[in-house]
């Protein structure tokens, strides 16, 4: 789900019959206002432009990403990825730049301002499982099978730098400007990480949501110069599939939810380690 940036009371859903339905949360009752269809396999993951603000961007298992604008029923634009697709996310920053994690163990980023040629404006495919850069000259290089991403963030400060989270359970760190391989490998979660997402208050934290029943709250290392869990939220007895931030009011607010058909609202700053 994910919110317009055109109207307050607009959010938009994707779902497993491969189907978008736009949603005014002013209106009884709450029938879709629009529905988008053209995905021939679920609809994972959807995010509005947030810096145009006028188009929005559907991910699926049918190996494409797609543009939308929500006054049009067809889609303005067909991003291919040839294997499941279980994340896009616009970057906050530049306009026109959108990202995509897969089931092949490849982040994608494509910017739409540049000629669409054979590459369907695809800048860059960035391999997840490789090694970490700056692991020092003659030291071993540790190696990572491929596994499926299934989730990824922008910093909303670092304008080049996202976080995976995917089966391997390791969440990752990316400045795009070195592609080659993550910065940092943030280890601790026992089972696949569902959900990982950058505070929107500070520029070093981010959460994460995992399906061992935990979220977890990190440090990548940029503040505080060692990357490292800060603490662990242990309440669902389910699945943890998703975590966010509270955009307002305190800065440790954020809210989960899971498997066992429950959402907490809790205070981060609880659960951090002295």
């Amino acid at each position: 789900m994910t919110h317009s940036e055109a109207h307050s009371t607009h959010l938009l859903t994707s779902s497993g019959d491969g189907s978008l339905r736009l949603y005014d949360t002013s209106l009884a009752p709450e029938f879709p206002i629009a529905t988008f269809h053209e995905h021939t396999r679920e609809a994972f993951a959807c995010s509005w432009n947030l810096t145009s603000k006028a188009t929005f961007a559907s991910s699926s298992w049918d190996g494409s990403v797609k543009i939308w604008n929500p006054e049009r029923q067809q889609s303005l634009l067909t991003l291919p990825t040839h294997s499941c697709t279980y994340s896009v996310q616009w970057s906050p920053h530049t306009e026109g730049v959108l990202s995509a994690v897969c089931s092949d163990s490849h982040m994608r980023v494509w910017d739409l301002r540049t000629p669409a040629s054979a590459s369907n404006h695809l800048t860059l495919q960035i391999p997840i499982h490789a090694a970490p850069i700056g692991g020092g000259i003659g030291r071993p290089q540790p190696t990572f099978p491929p596994a499926e991403a299934l989730t990824h963030d922008w910093n909303k400060y670092r304008g080049t730098i996202i976080a995976t989270g995917g089966v391997d359970r390791i969440i990752r760190t990316f400045d795009i400007r070195q592609p080659k391989g993550p910065l940092q490998l943030l280890q601790g979660h026992s089972y696949a990480v569902r959900k990982v997402t950058w505070s929107p208050h500070l520029p070093d934290l981010l959460l994460s949501a995992s399906y061992d029943m935990t979220c977890r709250v990190w440090s990548d290392g940029q503040e505080q110069a060692v990357a490292r869990e800060l603490g662990a939220m242990g309440q669902h007895t389910e699945f943890a599939t998703g975590v966010d931030w509270c955009l307002f009011g305190s800065e440790g607010w954020a809210a989960s939810c899971g498997w066992d058909e429950r959402v907490c609202v809790w205070d981060v700053r609880q659960f951090m380690h002295a």
